[in-house]
């Protein structure tokens, strides 16, 4: 059985390989503009579905996995009620401090979801009303950081993780990453970057403390078209087919109802071809994640 020292390591070894193999692969860059963008990804996950030879040379196929984010939820957006009745497991990412932020994350957490929060970070660009309450900002100090996303993980019940909510100043800047990231291993969470910057240093981050580089692989309704949150989805079975995973991320809000009609359809029929899981079972089966808090937390 490993101890906390061990899986940490192996985390380390194989997030460090990972950034030395990485190559192109296509991933997302938006930060809820609608602009999308391919880059190196260095926090993919190594793959896990070899096939291995039993009787007389047959094989047996591993389940490729999927794992749906929907961000924004905490403020009865669009789209909340159709998403927490989804029949797949989904991870619902929860704006803190919002007036259905409670509310939310206990439904979901009893429909049987992950929580995660949606911590609310500066971005290069966009609207800073869209930040919502307890942002993190790169004026602030080591100190107002890490009181923020103490505060932010006390107000969200069940969270068992947190990514950013745009965020595309913040997570590139070494600093503050750093603070946000200590504090969620102190606590027990991982973070999942949501790869709204081509230069975030969070899975590098992420890596050097001997946490798990989770981060998004395709955005799902950068564009608000049926068509087009059609086609992400089927862009998510074909990665998951050739990485034997993928993380993928929707939104609640103006067009949620539209997201959330598209993959109650979409995934009906590939429930066949990919499992859905949450976040925290594709970190537990990927990187043998074992949550080690040496503070309080409200994430069980």
């Amino acid at each position: 059985m490993k101890t906390t020292d061990d899986w940490r390591k192996y985390i380390k070894a194989a997030g460090l390989a990972l950034l030395l193999a990485a190559g192109s692969m296509p991933t997302a860059y938006a930060e809820h503009s609608g602009s999308e963008s391919l880059g190196l990804n260095f926090s993919e996950p190594p793959k896990t579905g070899q096939h291995s030879p039993v009787d007389q040379g047959q094989t047996v196929k591993k389940q490729k996995k999927v794992a749906v984010i929907i961000d924004d939820f905490g403020n009865g957006q669009g789209g909340t009620e159709e998403m927490l009745s989804m029949p797949i497991k989904l991870t619902v990412a929860i704006m803190p401090f919002l007036p259905t932020t409670r509310s939310d994350a206990e439904l979901a957490h009893q429909k049987g979801h992950d929580v995660i929060v949606h911590m609310p970070m500066e971005p290069k660009q966009g609207n800073p009303k869209w930040l919502g309450p307890g942002a993190i900002t790169s004026s602030m100090s080591d100190e107002e950081v890490r009181r923020k996303v103490e505060e932010a993980i006390d107000n969200v019940p069940y969270a068992v993780g947190m990514n950013n909510h745009m965020g595309s100043k913040i997570t590139g800047d070494e600093r503050i990453m750093s603070i946000v990231l200590k504090v969620c291993q102190e606590r027990g969470l991982f973070f999942i970057d949501s790869k709204t910057n081509y230069h975030s240093v969070v899975g590098k981050i992420a890596v050097n403390m001997g946490m798990p580089p989770v981060a998004n692989h395709i955005f799902l309704d950068d564009l608000h078209t049926t068509s087009h949150i059609s086609k992400q989805l089927q862009a998510v079975e074909q990665f998951a087919n050739e990485h034997d995973n993928c993380v993928t991320i929707g939104h609640v809000g103006t067009q949620g109802k539209k997201t959330a009609e598209v993959l109650r359809s979409g995934t009906a029929s590939m429930q066949s071809r990919v499992t859905f899981v949450g976040i925290s079972d594709l970190v537990r089966d990927i990187w043998g994640w074992q949550p080690s808090p040496i503070l309080p937390s409200n994430n069980n």
